[in-house]
């Protein structure tokens, strides 16, 4: 039977036992908590605990992020299918530290096998609250989000040693295959709900893609670990710092590939369209200056980076089109892969992105 904690099965004891153990002092004692659920996860969820505490240091935190999987059934056989659990408790157990990219601290990390049953503990970052996919944001904090990119693309260059890691899941000739299998697979069920909300042209690049046999070949270029979803509903921010606080919070789908994936990703499903086509140019390239100054070769030039963005943007299909008939559906979650959808099919149509079919 599995020792990892539940959401109904956390004690003060054992709260006390894990701030013990990450110096917080010896003397430290939780005596009560109460916890909220927080954030729109469909794969997993989030309880926020907030302590009732005696003794321990000033710098003992007053509130903790515990995360586990989601109770919905055909999102928990989700998680486990895609890897999402395996991958995010690994993220914090090898990876974490070796990256400058803003991350909460991790208290406690746990997987029975490949999940569903796992946990992490991790640190409140409050009053940083969840960005919001629906509104989008402005160039300001899509500007310090893709700058927090550098710190997990820069470190991981080209990296042979990531190859090593089985549970990243890097994509080989095989995968692809079945990764354009699952693809166009989901598309009829993805279009019975969403087409009516798409533009025709949306509709048709969005299709197009199941069909695009350079799409789906392996691609030369630079290869990093990549967040694959990193988007406003994963990031935790907080506007009252300049620039603002940015940090990434869901670690369910990092692999390796592009690092121009994450960059276009984010600013596809993230920026309105109108508002996109303005800044987007700029910050791509305070990101590639950002890069040239964390030490990656010279001979990655801009005009490299441009295309590889404008071939990024077709990546933002894959997670919507694939997630969104497979997790539990809300209104919300609608909502937002109608957003997304239509965000990243703009995005693309406005780059020309189909010219790499």
């Amino acid at each position: 039977m599995s020792t990892i904690p539940t959401a109904e099965t956390i004690t003060p004891e054992w709260l006390t036992q894990q701030l013990r153990r990450h110096g917080h002092g010896g003397d430290i004692e939780v005596h009560d908590f109460e916890a909220e659920r927080i954030g729109t996860g469909q794969v997993g969820k989030c309880i926020r605990y907030t302590l009732d505490i005696e003794g321990g240091k000033p710098s003992a935190p007053s509130s903790l992020i515990g995360k586990f999987a989601s109770d919905d059934p055909a999102s928990r056989a989700t998680g486990v299918a895609l890897n999402s659990f395996i991958k995010e408790v690994s993220f914090y157990k090898t990876l974490q530290n070796r990256l400058r990219i803003q991350t909460p601290d991790c208290y406690y990390a746990a997987i029975d096998g490949n999940g569903p049953d796992f946990m992490l503990l991790l640190e409140d970052l409050a009053p940083a609250v969840q960005g919001d996919q629906l509104a989008g944001c402005d160039a300001v904090v899509a500007d310090a989000a893709i700058q927090q990119l550098v710190g997990l693309h820069a470190p991981s260059w080209r990296d042979p040693e990531l190859c090593q890691h089985e549970w990243l899941g890097a994509l080989t000739a095989e995968t692809a295959v079945v990764t354009r299998e699952l693809y166009a697979s989901q598309l009829p069920a993805f279009f019975e709900r969403f087409r009516d909300h798409l533009e025709p042209d949306e509709a048709d690049i969005i299709a197009g893609m199941a069909e695009a046999d350079n799409v789906w070949r392996i691609q030369d270029g630079p290869k990093t670990l990549i967040h694959i979803d990193y988007r406003l509903d994963n990031l935790l921010i907080n506007e009252d710092c300049s620039p603002p606080f940015v940090c990434a919070v869901d670690w369910q789908s990092v692999t390796v590939g592009n690092p121009l994936t994450d960059v276009a990703y984010f600013l596809g499903a993230g920026m309105q369209p109108a508002d996109r086509l303005i800044h987007e140019r700029a910050i791509v390239e305070d990101y590639w200056v950002a890069m040239r100054d964390a030490g990656i070769p010279p001979q990655y030039s801009f005009d490299e980076c441009w295309e590889d963005y404008r071939r990024a943007t077709l990546a933002g299909f894959l997670v919507t089109i694939v997630a969104a008939p497979m997790v539990v559906q809300t209104e919300r979650g609608d909502e937002m892969f109608t957003a997304m959808a239509k965000r990243h099919a703009r995005h693309a149509l406005d780059l020309d992105a189909a010219a790499f079919f």
